[in-house]
């Protein structure tokens, strides 16, 4: 068989990216790296521990003092994030968390942390991680780089079915506003913004099934895996 390579899935908020990452990581029989749970994990931790995102000297301090880590969950097979040896992984799905993330995200030294440890991940290859700067920052040499996107709307209500089932109190509103400042944040800041890498092929899957788009992403895989074998 030959080598195993990286994955990676980028584009804008409520796209299906984490979605479409897990099932070809499980197809492939390849880890699944969720990076935007790296980042809502230290907003988590910064927002327990009141750090001042504008103080440098707090921030690098903060940092010393996190630890994020991947385990795969032995009773669903899936990735789960910890920080600090807690498993936060629906803690950090909260709406609140969601609204602080980009800003947290956006901090160099918070962007140089995490991409050091993404990087560390996939030292080893085999991997799909999904993200707003995985083939342009993490892994530009990536052997395979997809980009999704879709219809704001689309996004919008995708995003609203699945926080209404954790708080039937959100509305449409708060949801079109918080993907909105995210996609603005993400693709306006100084250090790795979102942006489509010049090789990524570009994924619209306003109209597709997850069936559809998993497809789609395989025969990438395919195409790529016998290009290596010729």
């Amino acid at each position: 068989m030959t080598d195993k390579i990286i994955i990676t899935i980028d584009g804008w908020s409520s796209c299906g990216k984490s979605t479409l990452a897990k099932q070809l990581a499980k197809k492939l029989e390849y880890l699944y790296i969720d990076s935007g749970a790296m980042y809502r994990a230290i907003t988590l931790y910064f927002l327990r521990n009141n750090i001042d995102g504008a103080d440098e000297k707090e921030i690098k301090q903060a940092l010393k003092n996190i630890t994020v880590q991947f385990i795969v969950n032995p009773y669903n097979q899936q990735s789960e994030i910890y920080l600090n040896g807690e498993n936060v992984e629906y803690i950090i799905r909260d709406i609140i968390i969601a609204e602080k993330v980009s800003e947290v995200a956006a901090l160099k030294d918070v962007r140089k942390f995490a991409v050091a440890v993404q990087q560390k991940i996939g030292k080893n290859k085999g991997i799909v991680m999904d993200g707003r700067d995985i083939g342009t920052t993490v892994f530009p040499d990536a052997e395979i780089k997809i980009f999704m996107t879709a219809d704001e709307a689309v996004r919008v209500e995708r995003r609203f079915k699945e926080m209404f089932q954790k708080n039937p109190n959100i509305t449409l509103e708060e949801i079109k506003s918080n993907i909105a400042l995210r996609d603005y944040i993400d693709s306006h800041r100084e250090v790795s913004p979102l942006r489509k890498a010049a090789d990524a092929i570009e994924l619209d899957n306003t109209n597709l099934t997850e069936k559809e788009q998993l497809d789609f992403a395989l025969k990438l895989f395919k195409k790529n895996r016998k290009s290596v074998e010729v």
